[in-house]
């Protein structure tokens, strides 16, 4: 178990640990790909790789143990913004993420922590 320095379980154990990783994007991805406001950004991705990276991600940020070697974000996300990606798109991506963390049962407070995280990359992810 990871704590940080008050004693604390991090955020990723605070949301279930490596399965509830798992489920959580497994049902976001079904979520995202079934929105036509934002599936199109997915059509030529290989979802399992793109799944296995955000699983990477999500643990990193809410710190779990790190396997992530994914692109940063801005590079990450360059091709997308060309493509148009823009705050609505963001938005509906988080509005996703929030949906699927609880209908998994995760707590609000737990879940407005990863939205502040997934906030905090909004810069990054639209190459502002």
């Amino acid at each position: 178990m990871s704590t940080n320095v008050a004693g604390k379980k991090s955020l990723f154990e605070q949301i279930g640990g490596e399965g509830a990783m798992e489920a959580a994007v497994d049902l976001f991805y079904r979520k995202v790909l079934s929105d036509e406001r934002i599936s199109h950004f997915f059509e030529d991705v290989d979802m399992e790789r793109q799944a296995g990276k955000q699983k990477a991600f999500l643990t990193m940020v809410c710190g779990g143990p790190s396997a992530y070697s994914g692109k940063d974000m801005r590079k990450g996300h360059a091709h997308l913004v060309k493509n148009g990606l823009n705050d609505t798109h963001f938005n509906a991506v988080a509005e996703h993420l929030s949906a699927t963390l609880l209908e998994l049962g995760v707590a609000k407070p737990l879940v407005e922590q990863v939205l502040a995280i997934a906030e905090s990359a909004r810069a990054d992810v639209l190459n502002r």
